[in-house]
């Protein structure tokens, strides 16, 4: 009987949990569908008086026709919202596939190969995990203009391609697999690029959906690397443009909220089909 009170206590406040975590998604999303003035309306409703479906669509059909009238913009000159989701799905899988490949070749290297001075680089390199991405964002952008690739799609994906916790993650996981796939290979007169490409790519599903849901994420969500080598809004990515809605003086909340809802349903979809991946790539991959 006690075990049954507990649990039951254990599920509640996994409910109640769980509607804390979606509350303020639910609530953006179900803010896209009220007036201007309603979203921040007292006192407080969760649902509109009156659902209005056009918030979503005039994000998809919206087109800037009076130039001349600074104050009639929704979004900046030459940017559109369909345009800004496109180049941003482009930039983050473009990002994902050159990531995965790189990464996990440069892991196979420290894994597998033996060459001088390995360990003592890998030492070096592991050290790089602890420093913040907020710390090389100006040298970063200091390389990128004086390379001139400001307003440019390359600065958008190159400098996070590699990526060390990646590079960490497909090591532990190679160091953990059998040398006699690799010895039985060598035998069959397999190269190291054959057996990388043949035997250990194969076998790197999991980490890979791991470190791309990882990736992905962090392109799509990206807001102040892009805000500082872009300022072409034919390039504006998603969250750019969500922050620019501006049809007139004041906040246009409810399209903010129908935005928003837009921008976050892709990465929602991804995490609820690969969650399971997750845990398992956890499970199997230690740290040696």
């Amino acid at each position: 009987m006690r075990k049954k009170i507990i649990s039951a206590v254990l599920i509640v406040l996994g409910l109640i949990i769980a509607c804390m975590g979606l509350f303020p998604f639910l609530w953006m999303a179900i803010s896209g569908f009220k007036s201007k003035t309603e979203v921040l309306a007292t006192p407080f409703r969760f649902f509109p008086s009156e659902w209005k479906f056009e918030n979503y669509k005039l994000l998809f059909t919206y087109q800037n026709l009076d130039y001349s009238n600074p104050d009639y913009f929704l979004f900046p000159q030459g940017s559109s919202f369909v345009g800004a989701l496109g180049l941003t799905l482009t930039v983050a899988l473009t990002s994902l596939v050159l990531s995965l490949f790189i990464n996990s070749s440069a892991a196979y290297v420290f894994a597998r190969l033996e060459f001088p001075f390995k360990k003592v680089l890998w030492s070096i390199y592991a050290v790089t995990m602890f420093v913040p991405n907020i710390a090389i964002l100006i040298p970063c952008f200091q390389v990128v203009s004086t390379l001139h690739l400001t307003n440019n799609v390359v600065a958008l994906i190159l400098p996070g391609v590699v990526y060390v916790w990646s590079i960490f993650f497909y090591r532990q996981f190679y160091l953990g697999m059998p040398t006699s796939l690799e010895d039985a290979a060598r035998i069959d007169g397999c190269g190291r690029f054959k057996i990388y490409a043949n035997i250990f790519l194969p076998m790197s599903a999991t980490p890979f959906v791991i470190m791309g849901i990882s990736v992905f994420q962090g392109y799509w969500n990206s807001y102040l690397w892009p805000a500082m080598v872009v300022s072409d809004p034919a390039l504006y990515q998603i969250n750019q443009l969500v922050v620019y809605l501006k049809p007139d003086r004041s906040i246009p909340w409810h399209l903010l909220m129908a935005a928003s809802t837009v921008a976050c349903i892709p990465l929602v979809i991804l995490l609820l089909i690969l969650q399971r991946y997750i845990m398992q790539g956890i499970k199997i991959t230690g740290v040696k």
